[in-house]
């Protein structure tokens, strides 16, 4: 018998002085129509894709089950699991409220950032299902009104011989004239063929011209039918990420994403200071407070926060926003199934300055069965007007997918 991560004792969150439940907030007043339910459940379930997602279910009184997804990896469903007591009884539809109960609740716990936030973020993107289905809105509408009617997706692509120029060109071309996408990204932390120590994360000359020789073949191959992002996977020191995007600067390059590693933001704003190619990061800071300095001191020209990982829905429209005074565009970073991507598509419906959203999983061949909706079309995503995220999960095509071990969550 594993562990019940649920009755794990916690002083921080039993003496916590910022308690948000509405018992202790005094929330008591009953609500018109429909909108008097509890929460009386929150299960998860691991889906074995080209990432392994964590599926969130809320379950409530009412019977209305709103469907999540927390960003990939080990850690999530046991914490999720861990605050599923401090969500029974709540009123599913005050969402932000209970993020932030939980933010408190788990702050021994890590909240801050980590799987913890992500695994808040299943919740809370769980909860606009739920409450956009009780309310008979869809989620865009929770979150002020949409922009626009379709959310353009750029294409994560790969090669079996990545590191091949001619390879990835060809690619790029198929993409763009067999599966219609207009937006792009391929990988430049590939082998050269001339790493002397991939550990130092120094940049020869000879690394650098054969990135450059990936960025001309595949920009040229597609010229202005697509644009076309490069992504380092924070791989690079400070010093070989500006040579590189010195040398990128000739190129159609969209951006160039994540050239160092994430923790020290006064390199990554020196990077984006000194090139006029542009640059993208954010996938690995988390919350607001995390990407705050990154768009505060322009450190990026373009903010890529992830949303099933940053803090959910609200919260990405939160850094949006921030970024919006200054004027940068938001390109969501997203490696999900259909349930978080749609999550991501009402976000972006919902900002001003959402630029695209990545779709990382083409060469999954059932990506989207797990919904019973058709997703994406022509490399855009019409954004849903149904109740909640507007995409159903596909029970039998879940179960089939299932991590091994994993037991599916309850019907509804």
């Amino acid at each position: 018998m594993g562990i019940d991560y649920s009755q794990l004792r916690d002083p921080n969150a039993e003496y916590t002085m910022r308690e948000l439940s509405a018992e202790t907030m005094g929330i008591t007043r009953e609500r018109g129509g429909d909108r008097d339910l509890e929460i009386t459940d929150v299960q998860t379930t691991m889906v074995d894709g080209n990432f392994p997602w964590t599926l969130v279910r809320v379950y409530t009184d009412a019977g209305i089950v709103g469907t999540g997804e927390a960003y990939w990896g080990a850690g999530a469903p046991e914490l999720i699991k861990r605050m599923a007591p401090f969500l029974r009884g709540e009123n599913p539809l005050d969402i932000d409220r209970l993020t932030e109960h939980l933010v408190q609740k788990m702050s021994g716990e890590g909240s801050i950032g980590g799987v913890t936030v992500t695994a808040i973020s299943g919740i809370e993107i769980a909860l606009h299902d739920l409450a956009g289905k009780v309310l008979d809105v869809p989620a865009y509408q929770l979150l002020g009104g949409k922009y626009r009617d379709e959310i353009r997706v750029y294409c994560d692509c790969h090669t079996e011989e990545e590191a091949d120029p001619i390879a990835c060109a060809d690619e790029a071309e198929r993409v763009v004239d067999d599966l219609g996408y207009d937006a792009l990204k391929f990988d430049l932390d590939v082998p050269s063929g001339h790493e002397k120590d991939r550990a130092n994360r120094h940049l020869r000359e000879p690394e650098i011209e054969h990135k450059a020789s990936i960025v001309e073949a595949v920009t040229d191959r597609v010229g202005s039918r697509a644009d076309v992002a490069f992504d380092c996977h924070w791989t690079f020191s400070g010093g070989s990420a500006k040579r590189l995007a010195r040398r990128l600067e000739e190129y159609d390059v969209w951006w160039l994403e994540d050239p160092v590693p994430p923790e020290n933001h006064d390199v990554q704003r020196e990077i984006s200071h000194q090139t006029s190619t542009p640059i993208a990061a954010g996938e690995n800071v988390y919350r607001t407070h995390g990407q705050r300095r990154l768009i505060e001191e322009q450190a990026v020209d373009i903010i890529a926060p992830d949303m099933p990982k940053v803090g959910g829905m609200r919260e990405t429209q939160k850094i949006a926003d921030l970024a919006d005074l200054y004027y940068m565009p938001v390109a969501m970073h997203n490696v999900a199934s259909p349930i978080a991507t749609m999550g991501g598509v009402h976000v972006a419906a919902s900002i001003s300055n959402s630029l695209a959203l990545e779709y990382h999983s083409y060469e999954l061949g059932w990506w989207e069965d797990l919904v019973e909706e058709d997703v994406i079309e022509d490399g855009y995503i019409e954004v849903p007007e149904e109740p909640g995220l507007g995409v159903t999960l596909d029970m039998d095509a879940v179960a089939e997918r299932m991590v091994d071990g994993e037991e599916l969550f309850d019907e509804t």
